[in-house]
C-alpha cells in the first residue's frame, strides 16, 4: 500500500473514518490506489517514485477519504435522498451516486501517454458533405 490507515486517520477531519476499523481501511484505500492507478495509466511501485511524491500522496488521501465516507455511510444503501457528514454534504437522485474527488490536477504530471491503437487491419472511410 502507498499510504497507511494512519496516514488517511491524520488526514481526514470526519470523525466516521477516523473511527473506521483499519483492516476496512485498507481496502477503502484500496479501491482509492485502483481508482488512481486508472487515472495516470500506471502504479507507483516505479522507483522514480520511492518515496511517493506529495501531490500523488495527497490526491491518493483524498480519494480514499472518499470511499470510506461511502463505504461507511448506511444512508446510501437506505436510499436519502440528501445527507450531511460535517461540512460534507451530497444529494443522491434516483439511484445516482456522489461524485468523486476531482484530483487530476495533482496528478496531471504523472499522467502516461497511452500509445495510440494500431490502425493494422481496420478499416478507414473518408466521408464528405455533398
Amino acid at each position: 500500500m502507498l499510504i497507511t490507515p494512519s496516514d488517511l486517520k491524520s488526514y481526514t477531519d470526519f470523525e466516521a473514518i477516523k473511527e473506521r476499523a483499519d483492516d476496512k481501511l485498507e481496502k477503502d484505500i484500496l479501491e482509492a490506489e485502483v481508482e488512481i492507478e486508472g487515472i495516470v495509466g500506471h502504479d507507483f511501485s516505479e522507483s522514480q517514485y520511492n518515496p511517493l511524491p506529495e501531490k500523488a500522496k495527497l490526491a491518493l488521501l483524498k480519494m480514499a477519504q472518499f470511499f470510506a465516507l461511502i463505504n461507511s455511510d448506511e444512508s446510501i444503501v437506505k436510499g436519502y435522498k440528501s445527507e450531511k457528514i460535517g461540512d460534507y454534504s451530497y444529494t443522491l437522485a434516483d439511484g445516482n451516486s456522489i461524485r468523486k474527488p476531482d484530483v487530476l490536477s495533482l496528478l496531471k504530471g504523472y499522467i502516461k501517454d497511452v500509445p495510440p491503437p494500431s490502425n493494422e487491419g481496420t478499416i478507414r472511410m473518408r466521408l464528405r458533405s455533398l
